[in-house]
Parts: structure tokens; C-alpha cells; sequence
């Protein structure tokens, strides 16, 4: 290869390094179908890897270090031809600033999750035109995680990215599949993304700016004043939940949060807990055991 071919070619491969916006993966079981050694499940996970990983999300050129950490757990309990049902998990971290600490984003397992494919099929995604039901589907999450990973950086930051989600969601409605309708119950991925757009849960998209912006990114250098806005960031989701209890979106940010709550209040610079474990309890009571180890 002569020295203008290297070049050329190393600058495609950085240019589309640059263009892809998460970096993770995706695992599939299907030990529940008894069939699992099937070539076509190693196939899937591999093509959904380069799906997600590959395609350019966003017009915004990610630096390596910069993509969104991402992970996919499919689980398939039914498998017949090319029709295959389950469960999919998805999460979603991203750093925080001045430290080497990860701190989860999102955690959400649809149960809702059906699809066909045939072995070595091409997945694309294409706006505003329904392809399948997993295309749009993992296209939805992508754009979920986007929109989430964005509120954090920036206060409704991401509400392009919901509102991509919502095209997705309008055009997967001519499928039969479940998920995608108001009818589909209080987990759908409906209900999820109508949450996020609406006004009225928007003090969950305002805690996750204050939690991670305010809170978390400034603890490095002042670790009292980071657990003073995580803890308002908390406080503040409580006018939602009085408006609207046992909301979809609370049971998402704990879910995502829980456990990291517990270790952030549970050592370092003393702050006044007492009323920050009373809402606690009141907005999340299905973490009452990690609110009973919150000790300082």
C-alpha cells in the first residue's frame, strides 16, 4: 500500500470514528428457548453491536473518550422461524468530571419486546420510516440514552433527542407490536418517552442536570457543596411526586440511582440528611433498605 493510500484510508477510519456517538455492547441469551448454540443469536448480537456502535446518531462529532457507555441484555424466552419475544434491558453511564468514577444514567427493562429476523439481515434506521419492530425499537433506546445522557450536560438539553424518539414511537404505531401505544400499560416505551416530553414531569429532567452537573461534576473540588445539590436535585422531585405519585420516571431515576445515593451520603463531608432520607422514603419506598443504611 503506497504512503497517499495509508493516509487517505487512516483518515476515513478517523472520520468515522469520530461520527459514532456510543461505544458498548450488546448481549443476547436465549437459553430459555433450549436452542441457544443457534448461529442466528450470535449473528444478532453482533450485527445489533455494529448497529449501535456504528451508525452516526447526532450531527455532534464525539471524540473517543467522549461516547456514551451503552449496554444491551437481551433476553429471549421464545424463538420460532424468524419471530423471537423476551425482554430487553437497557443502560446507559457516563463519566464525571475530575474523577475516574462512572455514575449510571439509565436503567429500563422492557418486557414488551418482540421481533422478526432473518440471519444476516441489514439493520438500518431511517427517520420518520418504519423498517421493523427492532430496528425502531433499539433505535428508540438509542435516542432515549442520547436525550438522558444530554439532560445531564445540559438543563433540557435533551429534548431533541426525545423528540426523534417520539417519531420513532408515531411510526412504530402502524406495527402490531406492544409498546408502542397509551393502551400498552404504565412501562411502555410510550408512556416513557410521553413522560419525558411532558411538562409536567419536567422536575425529573431538572434533577438529573442538577444530580450530575451541579452535584456530582463539581465534587472533586468541593465535595460538601456536590452532596448539597445532589440532595436538592432529590428534594425537588418531590413536588412531582406529590402531583404524580408512583410516576414511570421516578422509578427510573431510582432504579439508576439507588445504590450510588447510599454511598454518596454514607461517607465523606457531613450534610444534613434528615429531611434528604425522609423524601427518600416517601418518593422511592421500594429503596427503603438503602435509605436505612444512609448513616452519618
Amino acid at each position: 500500500m503506497n504512503k497517499i493510500a495509508l493516509v487517505l484510508l487512516l483518515f476515513f477510519w478517523v472520520a468515522i470514528a469520530s461520527a459514532q456517538d456510543l461505544n458498548g455492547e450488546v448481549i443476547i441469551n436465549a437459553e430459555q428457548t433450549g436452542q441457544s448454540n443457534l448461529s442466528v443469536f450470535k449473528t444478532l448480537q453482533r450485527s445489533l453491536s455494529e448497529f449501535i456502535n456504528q451508525t452516526s446518531w447526532t450531527d455532534r462529532k464525539y471524540a473517543n473518550h467522549e461516547r456514551i457507555n451503552y449496554s444491551v441484555f437481551i433476553n429471549i424466552s421464545k424463538f420460532e422461524n424468524d419471530a423471537f419475544s423476551g425482554t430487553i434491558q437497557v443502560q446507559s453511564s457516563r463519566p464525571v468530571f475530575g474523577s475516574t468514577m462512572i455514575t449510571p444514567i439509565f436503567n429500563f427493562n422492557d418486557e414488551q419486546f418482540s421481533f422478526n429476523y432473518r440471519e444476516f439481515e441489514p439493520l438500518t434506521y431511517s427517520q420518520n420510516e418504519y423498517s421493523s419492530n427492532l430496528v425502531s425499537v433499539i433505535s428508540f433506546y438509542v435516542y432515549t440514552i442520547l436525550g438522558l445522557d444530554a439532560d445531564t450536560f445540559q438543563q433540557e438539553g435533551g429534548t431533541p433527542y426525545f423528540e426523534e424518539a417520539n417519531r420513532i414511537v408515531t411510526t412504530a404505531q402502524q406495527s402490531n407490536a406492544a409498546g408502542w401505544r397509551g393502551s400498552d400499560g404504565n412501562r411502555s416505551r410510550y408512556r416513557l418517552n410521553a413522560d419525558l416530553l411532558s411538562k409536567a414531569f419536567l422536575d425529573y429532567r431538572t434533577a438529573l442536570y442538577q444530580y450530575h452537573r451541579l452535584g456530582l461534576d463539581v465534587m472533586h473540588k468541593d465535595p460538601a457543596a456536590g452532596k448539597k445539590a445532589i440532595a436538592n436535585s432529590i428534594q425537588n422531585l418531590r413536588s412531582m411526586n406529590d402531583s404524580r405519585p408512583n410516576s414511570l420516571l421516578m422509578r427510573v431515576f431510582f432504579d439508576s440511582k439507588a445504590q450510588e445515593i447510599e454511598q454518596i451520603f454514607s461517607g465523606g463531608p457531613s450534610v444534613p440528611i434528615a429531611d434528604l432520607v425522609d423524601t427518600l422514603n416517601r418518593v422511592a419506598p421500594m429503596y427503603a433498605e438503602n435509605w436505612r443504611k444512609i448513616q452519618f
